[in-house]
């Protein structure tokens, strides 16, 4: 019964998919991740293979740590850190000491298969050049987003932002309700008849109620505010007073009894609990703004002539011909 809402900024988050590929390919990206968002993938490899270990790091990679050795060349803590922002969300909930072993074995064989490439002579040529290539301006592209817009967010910026939204939040009311959903208007009004004359709401729902979600709960809804129900049912609730029960009300799902249980004013939700997806919503918007700049500064030319019309098509608003 709940209808489709768009979350507000409060709840804005920014997507985002890790595939390891093992050959270091490209990993597919779905139409909703942002074009500069933060990607990882591959700089390990790249690294390994081409020496980009010259990325700026919290710490100088010849002061880090070093966890192992392959054949005379170290594997440091630095390292673990570009395979940890590689591979690290594959690795779930695994226990630190268990991902740690788990991200030093991967860079181990990560050594292993490179040294294995230059023994067969594969660290030359016009597709490793051009691997590599990617790979470096992908590594640029990932330092620059962490200084430039990654460095533009703060968590005061954050809290300022939310402390504005909650001021232009008007006071919202929420209402927690039971409902029975009956194929009938003859039905409704026969077990509204026995609440009437002293049956237990919540246990009528459960003999009688026809919702799967809520029947077995005695058919709790829950708190929800307006926007969140059909219009006839959020109407009929919205005028109960708590524990008034209502008239039949007739929806696209059937027949419904509605008892509300309580009535309160809806609080926003505190701070902590949604800083982390409200800095990622403001690091998404600034990344968008910065590509835009830069797109804007840029003299960017398609070839390609489908692509070409397809860019054509957009900026003239005009439907893209089908291929």
């Amino acid at each position: 019964m709940r209808s489709n809402h768009q979350d507000n900024l409060l709840s804005l988050t920014v997507r985002r998919s890790v595939r390891v590929r093992f050959r270091g390919c490209p990993p597919h990206y779905s139409r909703n991740t942002p074009v500069i968002s933060i990607v990882r993938q591959g700089i390990v490899a790249a690294a390994l293979v081409g020496g980009l270990l010259l990325l700026p790091i919290n710490c100088a990679v010849a002061q880090d740590a070093v966890v192992a050795v392959v054949n005379g060349k170290p594997i440091t803590e630095a390292d673990i850190r570009l395979a940890e922002a590689e591979i690290g969300s594959d690795l779930g909930s695994l226990p630190e000491t268990t991902k740690r072993r788990v991200l030093v074995e991967y860079l181990i064989e990560n050594q292993l298969f490179a040294e294995a490439a230059e023994g067969d002579k594969l660290g030359s040529g016009p597709e490793f050049d051009g691997r590599m290539q990617y790979w470096r301006r992908r590594a640029l592209r990932d330092t620059y987003f962490d200084k430039t817009v990654k460095g533009a967010v703060t968590e005061a910026d954050a809290k300022r932002l939310y402390d504005e939204q909650v001021k232009l939040l008007k006071p919202e009311e929420e209402v927690k309700a039971r409902h029975i959903l009956v194929e009938s208007k003859e039905k409704a009004k026969e077990i509204a008849e026995k609440i009437a004359h002293g049956a237990d709401f919540a246990e009528m729902a459960k003999q009688y109620s026809k919702d799967p979600g809520t029947k077995d709960d005695g058919g709790s809804l829950g708190y929800f505010s307006r926007g969140q129900m059909v219009p006839q049912f959020e109407e009929a609730a919205f005028k109960l007073e708590p524990g008034d029960v209502s008239e039949p009300v007739e929806t696209q799902f059937g027949w419904h009894l509605i008892q509300v249980e309580d009535k309160r004013q809806r609080k926003p939700p505190e701070f902590d609990a949604i800083k982390d997806r409200l800095l990622a919503a403001m690091i998404h918007r600034k990344a968008q703004e910065i590509a835009a700049s830069l797109r804007g500064k840029a003299t960017i030319e398609y070839v390609d002539p489908a692509i070409k019309q397809q860019v054509e098509s957009e900026k003239s608003g005009a439907p893209a011909p089908k291929q």
